[in-house]
């Protein structure tokens, strides 16, 4: 089998395990999350807004935009790295590339942490995206102009034993899921 057609099963096999988790999650899964965060606060942090299933970020995020800076990811085109505009809680949003909500309006902001969606994670710092590289092309410029911490957040369902990596793959500073904080092994 293809490295590539391994990551197409793996994707498919960790949004099925994801989609469980999500049926069966409670109600505060990003507790860890908020917890990782602290030791960030008041400096630029991006995250995302989740769609379809991936876990919800939102609840530190909104903790953390009392102290400092939050963004949500925008898609400029195929191929680029994302920006990252301001957000708010409350504040308005509209729908931008596949669906994904980013606010309506907002400066721009280069975070220093980054919260990361996935579909797959190692205790390696290894994930696996939907395939676009749009995460591993925005961190290998964030990295080049400055340190920048990348945090994974998923279910721990998501977790498996060694990804198949490719030299582009940008690695994960530490994983945060509903049942806490992994700190990648070498």
């Amino acid at each position: 089998m293809t490295q590539e057609a391994s990551k197409s099963e793996l994707r498919r096999r960790a949004v099925a395990a994801r989609a469980i988790a999500h049926a069966e999650a409670g109600a505060d899964h990003a507790a860890h999350l908020a917890v990782a965060l602290e030791a960030h606060l008041g400096r630029p942090i991006a995250g995302y807004a989740p769609m379809r299933t991936e876990i919800d970020p939102m609840p530190a995020m909104r903790a953390a935009a009392r102290h400092g800076p939050v963004a949500l990811p925008v898609m400029e085109g195929a191929a680029r790295p994302l920006r990252f505009r301001q957000w708010l809680p409350g504040c308005k949003m509209t729908e931008g590339p596949f669906g994904v909500h980013i606010p309506a309006q907002g400066g721009w902001i280069t975070p220093e942490v980054l919260i990361v969606p996935l579909l797959a994670f190692d205790r390696h710092g290894g994930r696996v995206g939907y395939g676009g590289g749009y995460y591993d092309r925005t961190l290998e410029a964030l990295r080049a102009a400055g340190p920048t911490i990348a945090i994974g957040f998923a279910f721990a369902a998501q977790q498996v034993a060694r990804l198949p990596l490719e030299s582009t793959d940008q690695p994960l500073d530490l994983v945060v899921t509903e049942r806490g904080i992994i700190a990648p092994e070498p």
